[in-house]
């Protein structure tokens, strides 16, 4: 088998239960720009109808879609189900169980990110921690969104902070 080249992170999908709250959130305390919004229903003819029809099931019926993106371009997709009802966990913070568990951004102003999440009804999971002696300006924390999505924050970007640990 030939070796692999590496892929690009293209988007990233998160549900959440108040879809106008959650793009507010994201465009004001991280940032990110809106795209596009949609609403999906599979009583439309439509092509992406069918399509999420048949990525989600028989039993989906709507959902409104909001895409985003980040400034470096990754993609940030918020869903909020109406058919079948989106309906909040209570802890999204099972790190034990496998599947994705959180997102990480990069600020370099990580004390200002974790105080503008917790002001916007956002939680600081973590301290902020040092993760190299000898570079104590790298530092990291997780933090949790105001709909229960968890978010690490670095300092630098992720090939600095691999690299230097």
């Amino acid at each position: 088998m030939t070796k692999s080249y590496p892929k690009v992170i293209n988007h990233i999908g998160v549900s959440v239960t108040d879809l106008n709250k959650a793009v507010s959130w994201y465009e004001e305390v991280l940032g990110f720009t809106v795209l596009r919004r949609e609403t999906i229903k599979v009583e439309d003819s439509s092509l992406a109808s069918s399509n999420f029809k048949g990525i989600f099931g028989p039993s989906f019926k709507r959902v409104n879609v909001v895409w985003l993106s980040s400034g470096n371009s990754v993609g940030f997709e918020l869903f909020k189900f109406e058919d079948p009802k989106a309906e909040q966990r209570t802890n999204n913070f099972e790190y034990w169980k496998t599947g994705v568990f959180h997102i990480c951004i990069t600020d370099p102003n990580i004390e200002i990110i974790c105080k503008k999440i917790t002001d916007s009804g956002g939680r600081q999971l973590t301290n902020i921690l040092h993760v190299n002696k000898s570079k104590p300006h790298h530092k990291m924390a997780y933090c949790q969104d105001p709909f229960g999505n968890i978010i690490e924050i670095f300092t630098h970007s992720y090939e600095q902070f691999i690299a230097n640990t």
